[in-house]
């Protein structure tokens, strides 16, 4: 049905549905019967490729190529396949684990999709509701205001001042006009869809006024479902952090791989010219394990699986992450920019104060010039500015409904951030028509050549005026919300409706003035801000003196002289705003195009910048900043899409949760990066030596179990480790700063050099209890040792681990997931020892409850020895930041 071509009357008689909107039974029955308004989305891999696609690693393929042949030679030898058995166990438990963080990843970035799901104002039943807009269906009347995503293919019913972003979908960047009216076809077979006038269609965006329009198709039978057979949601990029272990762990894989084939070429020519095949096995063996041993497996799951954890705590408490990159910029924030109204405080406008010669005409001029409206309970619903203002109307007897429908809307002037004016024209009942108009009082001002005295309107003067901006002044002083109403008769209904046209020669009608309360959790989240090093802006389009004593309120400025007014700004080449930028921390009444120059301004200074933004005209300046922030409840879909950071209640005190919730993510990661690239390196360590000395230290199943239990399960516990105290007040991290910058690279060496140590001295230990006699030998019980040594070092050292320099003994919260992977590694580590079957499989020697507590003892001391290198550390810190 080409709908285009149609009175908008026939359409929905067409799909039996009316301007009022279709029954809640109604539309849950076509939702039913014709399924949900998606595209249809990519094949997801079931688990069963997920798991094969794991097996694809090369060190897993190296692993199994370990197996098959410890098969053959098991086969060959007529022994126990214990060895291959546990080699395939641990690669079977390590591809589950890889398919479970992948499924946990992808289950997190879902529940924040379905958080920050789109949501679209339809009118069913005659009552305007917000729904989902997946459960849109045809028929529906959807509301489409400036900064609304289009959210199915639809015709036209009203249109003021309507203008579509359609480049998506037709690649025309300049927005369309749109109109209300039947096409006419012509000479042509069809009409080309870019233009198709009085259509809206899916995946284009509404960039200025509004209008409604009746659902024609949803789901994939729109235009945007016609091209496109499965369009999928972007797939997640990888953070700069994955990014760099990635290639952490490719150039530690092809290292290891270089040394492990030169032991195994240098074990062989000690075999020459004794070769056989058994020792070509052994000295195959031996390279396996040093491949193995190095390979930190768990990395990049561990990593994966903290984000992943992190985002899902934060959407908990209100901050959806869209981009996963957001997260670490987060910790490196310097300057976070953000609006006033609604952000700093609570969006709750109330009219407390006016200057006006005839309030009755302000209060009838500001429910008019008005798109909020009055509920069944004769509240006001809509953006709580304008909600405000009916409420002020109706306290004095003037329902906005019913003056509506005395003196319908028949033109407007849509509200624009730019020029801060709303314009309606209405028709009153003698058939003349009127016009109202409302806005920023400086601005409007200047539009207007008259005032109304009470009576009559008179010419404006000098004098007057000056009156009224001193007026708005002592209003703005009060921390209030000043807004202007003005208003003008006419002879007959303008043609011309744009802006130009109308908002001049007015009439000045009074002020208004409302309260808008400072949010109380702000002020202290501010003060958080500065012992962290972060700078707070406050930017807003109100009055510079209110912007100033709301600022001053909050404690981000001390005086008027570090506020700046947008027209200020424009007087400020890009140049001299470089140079002091650091001056100011309020911007009044400013335009969208300069929060992108304030941005750009602090980038300029090496500073990681945040900006919020709820309007279409925010979406440059959030694409602009190192984390755009859309606003969750005021915010347009169109800011929304572009952000990398969503706030679920629009709170200041939610942006500075969020960062202390990057800080500690990124500090957890690191520590989980330091404990694991130190375990892995005195297993390298211990099997390199035990090997140039002419003794096996491990086996290939030992290091296999010692990464597996001891290593990835409370390296995934550290991350979620709680902050800790000084997570707050340190400065930002650089941006620049690299995974092993602040001593983590030189911590990773030498305490692996530390548990290699104990691990070796555990051995010669075992050795000596064994035989009685300190000897460079093959010892089962030396090998029991330490392999327990080793485990049990590296499972005290994850205790280390939960704060890098303070010590564990000040650290006042417990991490109950840690507690219970080291419980577990415990009662695994000791029952692989002592349970005959176990132990066997595994090539262990029953050890004497001596042998068990000195190898537990030798684990145990690397708690004392780190404790007293943080306490150097600690102190060498201190000198640092003295000097």
């Amino acid at each position: 049905m080409k709908e285009y071509l149609q009175a908008s009357e026939e359409i929905l008689e067409g799909l039996r549905t009316n301007k009022e909107g279709l029954s809640e039974a109604e539309a849950a029955s076509r939702l039913e019967k014709n399924g949900k308004n998606k595209l249809k989305e990519a094949q997801k891999d079931s688990l069963l490729v997920r798991f094969l696609n794991q097996l694809k690693d090369p060190m897993v393929l190296i692993l199994i190529a370990a197996a098959a042949i410890s098969g053959v030679t098991a086969v060959y030898a007529h022994e126990s396949f214990a060895d291959v058995i546990i080699i395939l166990a641990v690669v079977v438990i390590n591809s589950l684990l890889g398919v479970y963080q992948e499924s946990k990843a992808e289950k997190a970035i879902e529940a924040l999709q379905a958080i920050s799901a789109a949501t679209s104002k339809v009118r069913r039943g005659g009552k305007i509701q917000t729904v989902k807009s997946e459960n849109l269906v045809v028929g529906d009347i959807i509301l489409l205001e400036a900064g609304d995503s289009i959210p199915a293919d639809a015709r036209l019913l009203d249109s003021a001042s309507l203008k579509v972003e359609e480049a998506a979908l037709t690649g025309e960047s300049v927005p369309v006009d749109k109109i209300i009216s039947v096409l006419n076809l012509g000479s042509q077979k069809d009409v080309p869809l870019g233009d198709r006038k009085n259509m809206v269609y899916m995946g284009s965006a509404v960039v200025y006024g509004r209008g409604s329009a009746v659902v024609t198709a949803t789901g994939m039978d729109t235009e945007m479902g016609k091209i496109a057979d499965a369009i999928t949601q972007a797939q997640e990029n990888a953070t700069p952090l994955q990014m760099r272990l990635n290639q952490l762990s490719k150039t530690l894989s092809t290292l290891v791989l270089g040394i492990s084939v030169f032991i195994f070429l240098f074990d062989l020519l000690r075999l020459y010219p004794n070769i056989t095949g058994e020792g070509i096995l052994e000295t195959f063996m031996i390279a396996v394990s040093l491949a193995v041993a190095a390979i930190p497996e768990g990395l990049a799951a561990v990593v994966t699986i903290v984000l992943s954890i992190g985002v899902t705590n934060m959407s908990k408490r209100n901050a959806v992450i869209r981009k996963l990159t957001a997260v670490e910029t987060l910790g490196c924030t310097n300057v976070i920019c953000s609006d006033k109204t609604g952000t700093l405080t609570q969006n709750k406008m109330t009219v407390v104060d006016s200057f006006c010669k005839d309030e009755r005409l302000l209060g009838r001029t500001m429910t008019l010039c008005n798109d909020a409206h009055l509920n069944e309970s004769n509240a006001a619903e809509g953006e709580p500015t304008e909600a405000a203002l009916v409420n002020y109307a109706y306290k004095m007897g003037i329902a906005k409904n019913a003056a509506e429908a005395l003196t319908p809307r028949v033109g407007e002037a849509p509200f624009d951030s730019g020029r801060k004016l709303m314009s309606t024209v209405h028709r009153m009942e003698d058939g003349s028509f009127e016009q109202y108009t409302k806005g920023a009082p400086d601005v409007l001002l200047s539009r207007c050549s008259f005032y109304w005295d009470g009576t009559d309107r008179q010419p404006m003067t000098e004098a007057l005026r000056e009156e009224i901006t001193k007026a708005n002044k002592d209003l703005a002083d009060q921390a209030l919300r000043v807004l202007a109403g003005a208003w003008k008769r006419l002879e007959k209904l303008p043609e011309d409706m744009s802006p130009e046209a109308l908002e001049k020669d007015l009439c000045f009608v009074g002020l208004t003035g409302m309260i808008d309360p400072i949010r109380p959790e702000v002020k202290p989240a501010i003060a958080e801000c500065k012992s962290a090093g972060i700078r707070t802006v406050m930017i807003t389009g109100d009055h510079k003196d209110t912007a100033v004593a709301i600022a001053k309120q909050l404690g981000i400025i001390k005086d008027g002289s570090e506020a700046l007014t947008g027209a200020e700004l424009n007087e400020l080449s890009d140049e001299q705003l470089d140079a002091e930028i650091v001056k100011y921390s309020v911007y009044a009444r400013v335009q969208p195009e300069h929060k992108v120059r304030i941005v750009k301004a602090w980038q300029n200074k090496g500073m990681i910048a945040a900006m919020t933004g709820d309007g279409v005209n925010d979406a440059p300046s959030i694409k602009t900043a190192n984390i755009g922030i859309g606003m969750g409840i005021t915010g347009t879909d169109v800011t929304k899409n572009v952000a990398d950071m969503v706030l679920a209640d629009d709170n200041f005190a939610t942006i500075v949760n969020a960062v202390g919730e990057g800080r500690r993510i990124y500090d957890n990661i690191r520590k989980a990066i330091q404990f694991l690239l130190s375990s892995n390196l005195s297993e390298v360590l211990s099997i390199f030596i035990s090997t140039v000395l002419g003794f096996t230290i491990l086996k290939p199943v030992h290091l296999l179990w010692i990464n597996l239990i001891t290593d990835t399960f409370p390296a995934v516990a550290l991350g979620m480790e709680r902050e800790e105290s000084d997570t707050m007040s340190c400065p930002p991290r650089s941006s620049k700063e690299g995974i092993f910058s602040k001593g983590l690279g030189f911590d990773v060496i030498w305490q692996g050099v530390m548990i290699t140590g104990v691990t070796v001295l555990a051995y010669f230990v075992g050795h000596y209890i064994e035989s009685g006699v300190f000897e460079v030998a093959e010892s089962p019980d030396g090998m029991t040792m330490a392999f327990l040594t080793l485990s049990m070092a590296e499972m005290f050292h994850s205790l280390n681990m939960r704060s890098r320099r303070h010590s564990i003994f000040q650290v006042k919260h417990h991490n109950k997931y840690l507690y219970a992977a080291m419980i577990a590694s415990f009662l695994l580590t000791t029952a692989v020892i002592f349970i005959p079957p176990m132990a066997q499989a595994f090539q262990f020697e029953h050890i004497s409850l001596t042998e068990y507590f000195v190898s537990m003892g030798l684990g145990a001391i690397v708690i004392p020895i780190v404790e007293i290198i943080k306490f150097f550390q600690r102190l060498s810190d201190k000198r640092s930041q003295a000097s």
